[in-house]
């Protein structure tokens, strides 16, 4: 199974379920997995694309505090998506480095960002990890 991929059509799903609100997030998910069903975890993305969706206004409220010069309507896309999943596996993943979470994310926003969405994800995952350790000590 390929993890890098399996978090690249998590993340193409959130994209399209941020995109279109209002689409039916089994069918998105259904389409995704069929898409990749022989290279993908399929019980990672299940977990991944269930979890963010259900944690969505939890994990918009961190991006928020964590990104304040930046209302959240006004962030691209495809970096809220990245971010909303990377913070997401760092508050609810427990057999996943961070380091791995942040590094993933910085990678899929240069597949799929703009010049300096590797820079704003690398920013706001450090200041949801300090916050996170903060937190647990």
């Amino acid at each position: 199974m390929n993890r890098h991929l399996s978090r690249m059509v998590s993340m193409q799903a959130i994209y399209e379920s941020n995109f279109r609100p209002d689409a039916d997030l089994k069918e998105i998910l259904e389409r995704s997995l069929a898409e990749f069903a022989d290279n993908v975890d399929k019980d990672y993305i299940k977990t991944t694309i269930l979890g963010v969706s259900q944690k969505k206004v939890e994990l918009d409220a961190v991006i928020e505090k964590c990104a304040p010069e930046w209302p959240i309507d006004q962030i691209a896309l495809i970096d809220k998506s990245i971010l909303e999943i990377a913070i997401y596996e760092l508050k609810y993943t427990k057999d996943l480095p961070p380091k791995v979470a942040i590094n993933e994310a910085v990678e899929l926003s240069k597949q799929f960002g703009n010049d300096n969405s590797s820079k704003f994800v690398n920013g706001v995952l450090g200041t949801v990890y300090d916050k996170i350790v903060d937190e647990k000590k």
